[in-house]
């Protein structure tokens, strides 16, 4: 899977695609209108995707995924405006979804068959760590493309790499599925059983809810990784330059999820501290409104990748085989809505009052992650 992960996200136009908005003459409120569409396809879309991945393929959601992708940037280049930019945001969202909860769970459930599933923080880390250091590669190649032929061959060879990703997730192996306690293993669930199945999980096991509340209100804040070419550029940094300037900052994402592993033997209090630190520091850097601010963003980002790799961990525990995919896409809904307040903040009050919202966040997890597990609930077998 660290292949499919590392592929699937060198893509030119990440560091780019903000700016490629502003270059086709969009506002500020237009962009953040976009990002909404997309966090809203989440909204609608999440669940029934994660019940499809349990009931179907999870691999096959991963290679849809892909398909969906590279329609969606080709839209970008072929309708450079905003209903076009509209119309790639709902295919990305689309292939987002089949990708959330699905991808967990199969990596999860490949752990168990292997009987390694406590390794799950430690090998999820280097997952995201892949997912975050193909940005090097794509930044690099985003700078030369741009300058050779500008965003329509960055759009076309991100339109590639998709299709190459879609390809070789058709190529991972799929183990299957261990039982849970609320079905007769024998019996073969229907779609519509299995999402109901997910979702009596997700709604009525406290020691489930409080894991999908945590792991919902933390992971909106990744929503503020599509800002950061807008930052660097906004403390001076020329557009051509952007791409390179972010590394630092993808640099300290790698690490810190990297390190997930170790930091899983963290208490929550613990993690907490560090989640709060990180945003005082991310509050910071945007008060200060300096080029040197990245350093301070790049350390916040690192920190928040590790503890929101941990919260996924301490998820995937409390949940079964059979209603994996669809219990973390529960909590990619909450994702989804909570990115809308973390979008309206930042048109709002910037980084400083997104800042503070993590530091609510911060105090808060405590109580969550020590949510009592149910007694009949049971690890994926």
């Amino acid at each position: 899977m660290l292949g499919w992960a590392l592929l699937a996200d060198v893509i030119p136009l990440y560091p780019l695609y903000a700016l490629l908005f502003a270059d086709s003459g969009l506002s500020g409120a237009e962009i953040s209108a976009l990002f909404a569409i997309w966090s809203a396809v989440g909204v609608v879309a999440e669940v029934p995707s994660g019940a499809l991945a349990d009931r179907f393929s999870r691999r096959a959601c991963l290679v849809a995924a892909g398909v969906l992708q590279a329609f969606g940037y080709g839209a970008w280049v072929l309708l450079p405006s905003f209903a076009g930019f509209a119309l790639g945001f709902v295919l990305w969202g689309l292939g987002g979804v089949l990708v959330s909860g699905a991808q967990e769970a199969l990596l999860y459930d490949g752990l168990v068959a292997a009987g390694a599933e406590e390794q799950y923080a430690r090998v999820n880390g280097w997952v995201t760590a892949a997912e975050l250091i193909a940005q090097l590669p794509a930044a690099l190649a985003a700078t030369v493309l741009y300058a050779v032929g500008g965003f329509p061959l960055v759009g076309w060879v991100s339109v590639g790499v998709c299709l190459a990703a879609a390809a070789m997730a058709s190529r991972l192996p799929e183990p299957p599925r261990g039982s849970g306690t609320d079905e007769d293993p024998e019996d073969e669930l229907g779609y519509l059983a299995t999402l109901r199945a997910g979702l009596v999980v997700a709604a009525n096991r406290p020691g489930v809810r409080a894991v999908v509340v945590a792991t919902a209100l933390l992971a909106a804040f990744d929503a503020v990784e599509e800002y950061f070419p807008l930052i660097v550029a906004g403390w001076g940094v020329p557009t051509a330059f952007v791409p390179v300037a972010d590394l630092p900052i993808v640099l300290a994402g790698v690490v810190g999820a990297a390190l997930a592993g170790r930091a899983g033997r963290l208490g929550s209090v613990s993690l907490a501290v560090v989640l709060a630190a990180a945003m005082f520091l991310f509050g910071a850097a945007g008060l200060a409104d300096h080029p040197a601010g990245i350093a301070a963003v790049a350390v916040f980002y690192g920190a928040y990748r590790c503890v929101l790799v941990v919260v996924d961990a301490r998820l995937q525990e409390r949940i079964e085989s059979r209603s994996r995919a669809t219990v973390t896409s529960v909590a990619g809904v909450g994702t989804d809505i909570a990115t809308f307040g973390v979008y309206a903040a930042w048109a709002v009050g910037s980084i400083p009052l997104v800042a503070a919202l993590g530091v609510l966040i911060a105090v808060a997890l405590p109580r969550l992650l020590r949510a009592p597990v149910a007694p009949d609930v049971t690890r994926s077998g």
